[in-house]
């Protein structure tokens, strides 16, 4: 008889930075009058920041009354094979143009699927200045958590049999 158990060990550093390297996207958190908000958002990590692009809204506006966020990253397989990455830290608008520009690059080169969503709103100077923000995220502290595939298989002795179980 085989059955699998999960169990859940903390994730080394080096496995930490490579799931947030890989995956691209993750669910945003931030709250406002201790009323959370979460969604989800694509974002571009060079260690030890995480950048994303947003347009001005509910997001932004949160973010300048409590830059106090966090990101949750995950990669699931199945219910006993999975990776979840959480960073908490501070957000913060990044207003200097080559700065921003140098991001959006980056952002885009990680996720080339935002490019028309970006380009829409590139139609001039005036428009890209009034609607979109790039934020980067300064972690405080980052853990991550991974399941273990744990196979047991019991061979049970019958009778007149000298085979013990067997736990693999």
């Amino acid at each position: 008889m085989k059955q699998a158990m999960a169990e859940v060990e903390e994730m080394q550093n080096n496995e930490i930075e490579e799931v947030l390297q890989r995956v691209g996207y993750g669910h945003f958190a931030c709250a406002q009058d201790n009323q959370p908000y979460v969604v989800p958002i694509n974002y571009a990590y060079d260690k030890p920041n995480i950048y994303f692009y947003t347009t001005n809204g509910k997001k932004t506006e949160i973010i300048k009354a409590n830059p106090q966020v966090c990101l949750q990253v995950e990669e699931v397989v199945d219910n006993g094979d999975w990776r979840s990455v959480i960073v908490t830290g501070e957000a913060e608008q990044i207003v200097d143009r080559n700065e921003r520009e140098q991001v959006i690059k980056m952002i885009l080169a990680t996720n080339p699927t935002l490019t028309p969503a970006i380009s829409i709103r590139w139609m001039d100077n005036w428009v890209r200045e009034n609607v979109e923000a790039v934020f980067r995220i300064k972690p405080t502290m980052v853990t991550g958590r991974s399941s273990v595939n744990v196979k047991t298989q019991a061979a049970f002795a019958r009778s007149g049999d000298r085979q013990k179980s067997q736990v693999h």
